[in-house]
Order: structure tokens, then C-alpha cells, then sequence
């Protein structure tokens, strides 16, 4: 368990025009800084201690070997590090990162040290790997690669928290990794405030990760000396906490201005969190903003960390230093979890190299070394630029597969909807088939009831014919026992009246009847009519009375749900849904062919590149094969020369 090491940085006082002034001023002593009254005395309550408090007259270098130092020298053991500059805007936090010609910063003389500590380490071998981003507006671009814009923050087992598509660069001398740091910071975004000629306008991140091994390969292949430190070193240069009153931010300024006040604002969150106990701390938000969640192991995590706040000692920037203060205040009591990062596997990337030049170095002891070396190392890059390529590859065709699952599921649930519909669809074409044909009684004073068409589920298993004649029957049957009673033309229950067959004709007037033993003669129609007499002759002939057309609106007609037009209507309907689920369905298949066909060029695309790699790797067998050549034409040449100089 280690404390984060915390420092206080007090920068030149600046001409600053003021109308009015209280005579307040920030004094330093020692490793403490508090503010005064005008007359000397300490303010109650605006007095604070750190690990060091450096004053105007403090230099770059000075910084350095108090927070730094030990940090680097640590990395180079194993341990991850992080050191970065908090402070209001134009507080002199880029200065103390960066520096100048004259006054180098804590990166460029961070860089310095490490290469000549890793000369100085005889007996393990490095691998450096150097990265440079920064978050603009929330949003995480590569400075090496300006084109890498909009990345995004993975987390695996293997690698810790990192951000993927990040370029990488191995390097082998601190001149190489400047010279990637000032191209690097051409892509890096600056601005003009009132407060600042060159603002920051945004965090930058840059990032060594250095592996190393044992040169010693007496021992076991699984001995601790096997083993590979892979370290993680963050130099950060956080962009400045700026009010809007005091800049005079404008437009993309203004949006600007806000993206970094926020990011920071969640930094002084997780700083609180932090530094409450274990108990009470809760939950903390380091995913709330890309900047804590890269830093995560850095806060609280595995990582050794220098904090430097920088502070303005003006008096309008009272305020704002205090604020400055408390945050320093409030870090000092955050403890890290600090350990040796050693992998036993082949994950890392300098084990991965070591198996196919460990000949090739053996052989470069002679001349064109330092050509040679050069070559080794441009592959080095080429291989790394292929391995995160394949990482891409391999998260964007997982994607595809989640994709393609989720259609073939869409493509089942689409499937067994047409199901349902076609068979709802054969019911509803069974139930259409399902017709009877019935003949109503007839008298001989209603004689034109006619033919009816109903519809009965039971009626459509027998033949047309067949239930004919068996109306036919009973109809016959009931003609003679009903044969003076009046016609009833109410609907059978669960059956409706159609319209009259079009191959029925009505007749000009009532039939004859052909057996004249049913006809009624007057003594018994005047029985039947209680006395009421009737001339027989006006029966002989009888006016055909009008068909009756039973509407839907007639109440005691049929019910409007079972009627042809009503199925005739329903079965249009489930046609017409079978069509658009059809349609459905093989707009489904034909995306779910050109997935098929983008996942076929990837892995297509995935093959090439693999290909691609194999030829690299045949490059360092070939270049043996070119040095082993020199070699034997070196050694003719000598011995010709050889023999050439005894002759003489």
C-alpha cells in the first residue's frame, strides 16, 4: 500500500489589472502554502501541507527529481506509473509537462532517464512501446494518427484498460520518441483565451509501455527469471478548469470550455470517493468520463502516482487556487495497491518476437549491423500494425455474428407468424366450402318462399345432390301437415338467409297445386275462418308476392359475421397479410445474404493479411539467408586478398 505523492507548484505572478485590492497573497514555508492578510497574518482555515511545495523559483529539473524520478525508475522495474498536472488554466501545467529548449519538462527528461537506465541494465533486455492521444470534447483521438478520431476504451484480463485502434510505436533512443512527440503535438488542439495566448484545449495522454526480460537463459524455462515485466508508465497534461467571465470563451471555445470542466468535475468526484474510507466510499464513477476511466489504475488501483498541481498566486485567482488546494488535499489520502507486473505466458509482444530473431542477432555480430537493426525493427513495427489490424478485425466480425444471430432469430419469429396466418387462412377457405342449399316449405297461399342459400358447418360434409333430396322430404312432409298455416320466415339459429339463387325465376303467380285432395273447399274454410266468407274463385289465382331481402341493418335478420361477404372481405385481409409477411420475409433473407456476403470479405480480407504476416515472418529467415551469403563472399574476397599479398 503506497499514498498517491502530491506537490504544489506555485508559478511566476503575472501583470493582472485590478480595480480593487484586499492585499491577500498566498505565502509558502517549508512543504506548506497558506494564505495571509495583508499585515502578515495566516487566514484560519486557508493553510495546506503536501510531500512538496515548490515556489516561483523552482525549475523544471527540480520538479523532476522530487516527483518523478522515482516514478521512472520504478516503471523500469515493473511498476505502472502515472504522473500528471492538475491546475486552473494558464496555471503553468503544459509548462511543467513539456518545457521548453532551455527548461525541459517532466516528459521529455522522463524519456531521457529511462533510455539510460535501460543502458545501464545489462542483464535484462527492453522492449518500449510509446503511444500519444488526447480527449477532445469527450472524444479520444490518436495524435500519432490523425485519422484514428472517435476511439474507443476496452478492457480485457490480458491488456488491463486500454483503447483500442491506438497506433503504437516501438522505439529504441529517446531522440525517436521526441521527434513522434513534437509531430504528434501538431495534431495536439490549442486555443486563444484572455487568460492564455496558447490554451490547452484539450487532455493528452502519453503513454510508454516497456517490457523487459532476463538475459539469463541458463535457468528453466518457468524460473522467475523467465519471466516478462510489462509496465505501464502515463505522463498526462490535463487542459486547465477555466470560467467563462474571466476567458471570454466563445462559440467552439465555449463548447470546449465545458467538455473540459465536466471531465474535470468527474475527476474531483473520484477523488472524493477515494479519499473517504473504505466503508463509506461507495460506489465510484470512473466510467462517467473517458478521462478517469483510462486513469482508473491510477486512482486507487495498481499503479504508483505523482500528482503536481499548479497554482496561480494572483489575487483574483483566489478562488480558484483554493479549489486547486482542496482537490490536493483530498488526493493526499488516496493509497494505492502498487505490484510487480510479471507475465508467465506468451501474450506479450517481446516473447513473441524473441523466438524468430534470437538467430538473426547471434549473426549480426559483424558489419552492417546497425543496417541490419534498423531492418529488425521496421518489421517490429509492420508485425505490431498487423496485430492491432487482426484485433480490429476480429471485434468488428464479432459484431457481425451478434448481428446475424439476431436476424436469424427475426427470420424464425417472421416464419411462424406466416404459419399461423396459413392456417387460419385453410380454416377460414374450409369454412367457406361449407354450404347448404335448403328448400323453405311451400303452401298454396305462399307460394313463392323460394329458394334460400344457407351456411352450415354440418351441412358441407354431405353432397349437393344428397341434401337436396332430403329436403326435398322433409319439405313434402311438412307441406302436409302445415299446409294452411303461414309461412314463417325467421332464420334457422346459427345460419343466415342469402340472397335467391340466380337459377331461380319467380313465377308470374301462386303454382297449381297438382293434387287437388290438399285443397281446401268452402264448408271447411268457413269452419277454418270462424263464418268469414271468402270468394273461392279469387284463390284459384293468387298475386306472387315480392321476394323479401333481409339487410344487415334488420335486426331480426342475420348477424353481419357470417355472411359470405364478411368471409369473402376476411380471407382478402389474410391474403394480403400473407403477402406483406412474404415480403417481409424475404427482405430478411436478402439482408441476411449480404451479411453473409460482408462476413465472406472478411474473413476473406482476415486470410490476406494472415498471408501477409506469414511473408513478414519469412523476411528475418531470408535476410539470414543474405547475411550468411555477404558472410561466405566476405570470406573469398579475404582469402583471395590473402593469397594476393604473399605473392607480392
Amino acid at each position: 500500500m503506497e499514498k498517491i505523492c502530491v506537490a504544489v507548484r506555485v508559478r511566476p505572478p503575472a501583470p493582472v489589472i485590478q480595480e480593487v485590492s484586499s492585499g491577500l497573497y498566498w505565502k509558502v514555508e517549508h512543504n506548506r502554502i497558506s494564505l495571509h492578510n495583508p499585515i502578515g497574518i495566516p487566514i484560519s482555515g486557508a493553510s495546506y501541507a503536501f510531500d512538496h511545495v515548490l515556489d516561483q523559483n523552482c525549475t523544471n529539473a527540480k520538479v523532476y527529481e522530487l516527483l518523478t524520478e522515482d516514478l521512472i525508475r520504478a516503471a523500469i522495474e515493473g511498476f505502472n506509473g502515472t504522473a500528471f498536472a492538475y491546475g486552473q488554466t494558464s496555471s503553468g501545467k503544459t509548462f511543467t509537462m513539456n518545457g521548453c529548449e532551455d527548461n525541459p519538462g517532466i516528459i521529455p527528461l522522463a524519456i531521457r532517464d529511462i533510455f539510460q537506465h535501460i543502458q545501464m541494465a545489462l542483464d535484462r533486455e527492453f522492449l518500449i512501446r510509446v503511444s500519444y492521444m488526447e480527449i477532445y470534447n469527450e472524444e479520444i483521438n490518436d495524435l500519432f494518427s490523425p485519422e484514428n478520431q472517435k476511439l474507443q476504451i476496452h478492457e480485457n484480463l490480458e491488456r488491463g484498460i486500454f483503447v483500442a485502434g491506438l497506433r503504437e510505436e516501438i522505439v529504441n533512443n529517446a531522440e525517436q520518441v521526441l521527434k513522434l512527440i513534437e509531430q504528434g503535438e501538431v495534431n495536439r488542439h490549442f486555443g486563444q483565451t484572455n487568460m492564455n495566448a496558447r490554451s490547452s484545449r484539450s487532455h493528452t495522454i502519453f503513454r510508454m509501455v516497456i517490457e523487459s526480460k532476463s538475459k539469463d537463459t541458463s535457468s528453466s524455462e518457468h524460473s522467475n527469471s523467465d519471466a516478462i515485466r510489462v509496465s505501464v508508465l502515463n505522463l498526462v497534461d490535463l487542459a486547465g478548469s477555466e470560467r467563462i467571465a474571466k476567458t471570454g470563451a466563445g462559440g467552439v471555445h465555449l463548447k470546449e470550455g465545458k467538455h473540459i470542466n465536466k471531465s474535470l468535475m468527474v475527476l474531483g468526484n473520484v477523488i472524493n470517493k477515494l479519499s473517504d474510507g473504505g466503508k463509506q466510499r461507495g460506489h465510484i464513477p470512473y466510467r462517467d468520463s473517458k478521462l478517469t476511466r483510462i486513469l482508473q489504475p491510477a486512482l486507487g488501483g495498481n499503479a504508483k502516482t505523482s500528482i503536481i498541481c499548479t497554482v496561480a498566486p494572483e489575487e483574483v485567482h483566489i478562488e480558484e487556487t483554493r479549489g486547486t488546494l482542496q482537490f490536493a488535499s483530498r488526493a493526499k489520502c488516496i493509497t494505492n495497491c502498487i505490484q510487480v507486473n510479471e507475465i508467465l505466458t506468451d501474450a506479450a509482444l517481446l516473447r513473441r518476437q524473441k523466438l524468430e530473431i534470437e538467430e538473426l542477432r547471434k549473426k549480426l555480430q559483424g558489419s552492417r549491423s546497425e543496417v541490419l537493426e534498423q531492418e529488425i525493427l521496421k518489421l517490429r513495427n509492420e508485425l505490431l500494425k498487423y496485430e492491432l489490424e487482426r484485433e480490429k478485425l476480429a471485434m468488428e466480425l464479432e459484431e457481425e455474428r451478434k448481428s446475424h444471430k439476431e436476424c436469424n432469430q427475426c427470420i424464425k419469429e417472421q416464419q411462424m407468424k406466416i404459419d399461423n396466418i396459413n392456417s387460419i387462412v385453410s380454416c377460414s377457405e374450409q369454412d367457406g366450402d361449407s354450404v347448404q342449399i335448403k328448400f323453405f316449405p311451400s303452401s298454396s297461399s305462399m307460394a313463392d318462399a323460394g329458394i334460400l342459400v344457407l351456411l352450415s358447418t354440418g351441412w358441407g360434409q354431405l353432397p349437393v345432390r344428397q341434401r337436396l333430396e332430403e329436403d326435398s322430404n322433409d319439405d313434402h312432409s311438412t307441406c302436409q301437415e302445415n299446409a294452411f298455416k303461414t309461412p314463417c320466415f325467421k332464420s334457422v339459429r346459427n345460419t343466415f338467409v342469402a340472397k335467391r339463387s340466380n337459377y331461380s325465376k319467380l313465377p308470374d303467380s301462386s303454382p297449381l297445386p297438382d293434387d287437388f285432395s290438399n285443397v281446401a273447399d268452402e264448408e271447411l274454410w268457413l269452419r277454418l275462418n270462424k263464418g268469414h266468407n271468402t270468394d273461392l274463385n279469387s284463390l284459384q289465382m293468387t298475386p306472387s308476392i315480392k321476394a323479401h331481402s333481409f339487410s344487415s341493418s334488420d335486426p331480426s335478420g342475420p348477424s353481419p359475421g357470417y355472411s359470405i361477404e364478411y368471409y369473402k372481405d376476411e380471407i382478402q385481409n389474410l391474403k394480403r397479410q400473407l403477402e406483406h409477411t412474404i415480403e417481409e420475409k424475404n427482405e430478411l433473407e436478402r439482408s441476411h445474404a449480404k451479411q453473409l456476403f460482408l462476413n465472406n470479405q472478411i474473413l476473406v480480407e482476415m486470410s490476406k493479411l494472415q498471408q501477409e504476416m506469414l511473408l513478414i515472418r519469412g523476411i528475418p529467415q531470408k535476410l539470414c539467408v543474405s547475411v550468411t551469403h555477404c558472410k561466405d563472399i566476405y570470406k573469398d574476397v579475404l582469402s583471395i586478398m590473402q593469397i594476393a599479398f604473399k605473392h607480392r
